[in-house]
């Protein structure tokens, strides 16, 4: 018996098989196979959405001629402008600065103590006027010594005289010999230079006098003040008390490149050419004057010549050393098809125009370019008044392409221009000159 339970072993039967793989691999192959199926499907969802696109793109090229332009069916919201027949004002641009006419600088003509001060930072004063005063009395006390030396020797040159007129009355009845009269009269003449120099310098000491009363040697405003009362100055001194400069009128120096000096120079000794400055940005016009002179010499580093123009600048708007852009006006050209700048449009075929026809669609128009001038164009050959240009939208449009146009107030407009009672009748280009004319962003009005 016991050897039968020795041979008894029921633990080959009931034992699991071992694998040989743990909970924690097999987790990280199910993490394996999620990831690769992941992948898989976005590969294969990026390559269909590839091939839809690439199919849509010809479709679209062949409808438009290029990608972005309206096809057959579509309408494009485009800003249309009504060409008009005007007169085109012909402007040379160019960058200038302002200058004073005179600029002085106020300094002391005497040494003395700043003891009255008569002038605000920024005043305008005129010629005349009193601006420093400088202590006066050593010059008074001065005065005053040389007019007792003049009295003084104006008594002895009395006296001499009286003794040259005895000594002549003596030398005629041979009392005194002929040298002692010359010698008297030699006494006569020392007495009277003394005097002139004593006049010399009574005129002197009145001049200091004068000179401690400063006054404005010029019409103009005040700059900031460079002393204060109390200063010793000297007439030595190199900085001054103020400087004064001329605003009324004032020049404004600019330079026009050469190919345009002819042009100018015809103009100029028949008829008086207006200028019209304009600030950093040329958008706002500042003042207007007229142009003075032309420079007798081209700057040959440059190639631009300079020209002076006058301004009154009765609002003083006008500083020294501004910077401004100048408009030149040197003709006027007259009965010209007037479009706005926007409407230009240029490619390999020359310039052009998108012009509007009466079914709402659009034709491409070439055309040629006589004038440009600010914000407007002014067409030799292409356009008729009263035709209808686009100026906003062209970037979506071809020949033959649909549009619903809109004016530049943004209310919509048949094909002749003739806007909807939403919205009033844009200007044409030909009722603003172009330093008045909107800018290109102002001929915009809102898409759809």
């Amino acid at each position: 018996m016991g050897h039968l339970k020795s041979t008894e072993f029921p633990e080959p039967y009931t034992r699991p098989v071992n694998s040989g793989q743990t909970p924690e691999a097999k987790s990280r192959w199910w993490l394996w196979i999620i990831a690769l199926v992941i992948v898989v499907g976005l590969g294969v969802w990026y390559f269909r959405s590839r091939d839809s696109t690439s199919a849509q793109v010809p479709a679209a090229g062949a409808a438009g001629g290029r990608p972005g332009a309206g096809g057959a069916g579509q309408t494009v919201p485009v800003v249309v402008a009504t060409a008009a027949r005007g007169d085109l004002p012909v402007y040379f641009n160019g960058l200038g600065t302002v200058t004073a006419f005179n600029t002085v600088t106020v300094r002391s003509r005497v040494d003395g103590q700043i003891v009255k001060i008569n002038f605000t930072e920024g005043q305008t004063v005129h010629q005349g006027d009193a601006l420093v005063e400088i202590d006066p009395r050593p010059y008074q006390v001065q005065l005053e010594q040389t007019e007792g030396q003049l009295a003084k020797d104006q008594a002895q040159l009395r006296d001499v005289q009286v003794d040259y007129e005895r000594y002549q009355l003596l030398f005629k009845e041979g009392v005194i010999p002929k040298q002692q009269v010359d010698t008297q009269q030699a006494q006569v003449g020392q007495y009277q230079g003394a005097i002139k120099a004593d006049q010399g310098a009574i005129d002197n000491a009145k001049l200091q006098i004068v000179y401690s009363h400063i006054t404005a040697p010029i019409t103009g405003r005040v700059g900031l003040r460079l002393v204060d009362m109390g200063n010793i100055v000297h007439a030595a001194d190199t900085t001054g008390l103020l400087v004064i400069t001329q605003l009324q009128p004032i020049a404004v120096i600019f330079s026009l490149p050469q190919d345009q000096l002819s042009q100018v120079l015809s103009k100029l000794h028949s008829v008086q050419l207006p200028v019209e400055a304009y600030d950093r940005d040329d958008v706002t016009k500042i003042a207007t004057g007229k142009l003075l002179t032309i420079d007798n010499q081209i700057d040959t580093t440059t190639g631009t010549y300079k020209l002076k123009s006058e301004f009154s600048n009765d609002k003083n708007l006008l500083f020294p050393n501004q910077f401004v852009n100048i408009h030149l006006l040197v003709d006027t050209k007259h009965n010209i098809t007037i479009v706005p700048s926007t409407a230009i449009q240029r490619g390999p075929q020359g310039t052009y125009v998108y012009l509007a026809q009466k079914d709402n669609t659009v034709k491409i128009q070439p055309v040629t370019i006589a004038l440009s001038s600010g914000n407007s164009i002014g067409i030799g050959a292409g356009l008729q008044p009263g035709d209808d240009v686009v100026v906003d939208g062209q970037d979506k449009l071809q020949d033959g392409s649909k549009i619903e146009a809109r004016g530049p107030t943004g209310g919509p407009t048949n094909p002749q221009g003739q806007q909807s009672q939403t919205g009033d009748r844009a200007p044409t280009p030909a009722q603003a000159s172009p330093q008045n004319s909107p800018s290109p962003s102002t001929h915009k009005g809102k898409r759809q």
